[in-house]
């Protein structure tokens, strides 16, 4: 039997790889001969960085029976051409903060999460003010890639703490982002409220050869009642006073970007993607968006395995009705029905509304909790793992049974 298992994290307990193997150890009780494929695989969002690193190498058909194992992997990845960096930039708030991106080096690929450098996460909620967060991280993060020989980028660009349109990441390229003065624009959205002039005397000569692939799941204009300002910014920090003069500063950044690009399109599809990130890359940068599990599975060749598949295991931390509005374990379902694989799918949880499931390829859905329990319990990575392999093997047992 040829079985490809294909799981999205489950976010704060399994990594896209440990929840694969924990589901490969319960098939391997029942079907020990089993031929299994475990594919890491994530949506553009948390975990991509691992999964398209660790995707292009090394995790082919690999059962992982320990951490040790594990270990021994990651090691294996970075030899055969897939590593890590770690850097110092800019946080959201202006200070230090280290940020992890990766290296595909068959072709000198950087994969990214903005996150890592403007990340909602790194801001404690009682500091969260888009007025004031930066996208200056962002910049140097791809700077340093760049410093390192990469000219292709992948980058995921969700869960920003930022509505500054990309304003600090063009600063950190080298843009000039002037105020009435000569001087650079503060950082932070309200920094745009000064900006006069924008110049492209000294920007990274390397920029104009880097081509990017933004993993981009939304597609809401820069601006308007739509917009990036009056949708995420309040998810953000923002004051309900501050987003109509954020949508009003964004709007003449806008203007201002047509002097460097007249093609500069704020009501593209994506723009208002990650506080105006997606219009920065769009306007100054050679950049396209792409849906985020588009993206992973077309990098991380996952079809090519699902081909020869008798099934095809994929899941993520909770199955709802918004997984079937594109999340990655849809994505899995749709390759594996374009070659007529039927699709299981594990979660942590799953809701009543899961059933919209069933019509998007995945054949049946399981939730992995065996007992009442706390969330902390059920989230911790070892009880997890362990609901995960069991569940798992009794399905294959049934699976068994019912081929017998």
């Amino acid at each position: 039997m040829n079985i490809v298992i294909a799981i999205d994290s489950f976010k704060g307990s399994l990594t896209s790889l440990r929840a694969g193997q924990a589901a490969a150890e319960g098939i391997k009780r029942v079907c020990p001969d089993a031929d299994i494929a475990v594919r890491p695989l994530a949506d553009g969002g948390e975990g991509t960085v691992d999964a398209l690193v660790e995707g292009r190498h090394g995790c082919h058909k690999e059962v992982f029976q320990s951490a040790s194992r594990m270990r021994r992997i990651r090691k294996k990845t970075s030899e055969m051409g897939g590593d890590f960096r770690s850097v110092e930039v800019t946080d959201p708030c202006g200070k230090p903060v280290i940020a992890k991106y990766g290296i595909i080096r068959e072709n000198n690929t950087a994969v990214m999460e903005i996150s890592a450098a403007a990340g909602l996460t790194l801001v404690p909620p009682d500091k969260r003010d888009p007025m004031k967060t930066t996208t200056y991280g962002v910049g140097e993060m791809i700077r340093d890639a760049v410093s390192h020989g990469c000219r292709d980028f992948i980058i995921g660009i969700g869960g920003s703490a930022t509505n500054d349109g990309g304003a600090g990441m063009l600063q950190a390229f080298g843009f000039g982002l002037l105020d009435g003065r000569g001087a650079q624009i503060p950082h932070g959205a309200e920094g745009l409220s000064g900006l006069v002039r924008i110049t492209n005397d000294n920007v990274l000569p390397e920029l104009s050869e880097c081509r990017f692939r933004i993993a981009c799941d939304v597609t809401n204009p820069l601006c308007g009642d739509n917009g990036c300002s009056a949708v995420f910014a309040p998810q953000k920090g923002a004051s309900p006073e501050s987003l109509s003069v954020m949508d009003k500063w964004l709007a003449h950044f806008a203007e201002l970007t047509k002097t460097i690009n007249p093609d500069a399109d704020p009501d593209y599809p994506g723009a208002g993607a990650a506080g105006g990130l997606g219009f920065a890359f769009r306007s100054y940068t050679n950049a396209g968006l792409v849906p985020g599990v588009e993206l992973v599975l077309q990098e991380t060749n996952l079809e090519s395995y699902i081909r020869n598949a008798d099934i095809v295991i994929t899941g993520e931390g909770r199955l709802d009705a918004q997984t079937a509005m594109g999340k990655a374990p849809v994505g899995v379902a749709k390759l594996a029905k374009k070659h007529g694989k039927p699709v299981i799918a594990f979660a942590g949880s799953v809701t009543k509304d899961a059933a919209t499931l069933n019509e998007c390829g995945i054949d049946a859905y399981f939730p992995i909790l065996r007992t009442v329990c706390s969330l902390d319990d059920a989230m911790n990575p070892m009880n997890a793992a362990e609901n995960l392999s069991e569940t798992t093997e009794q399905v294959f047992r049934m699976i068994r049974t019912l081929n017998y």
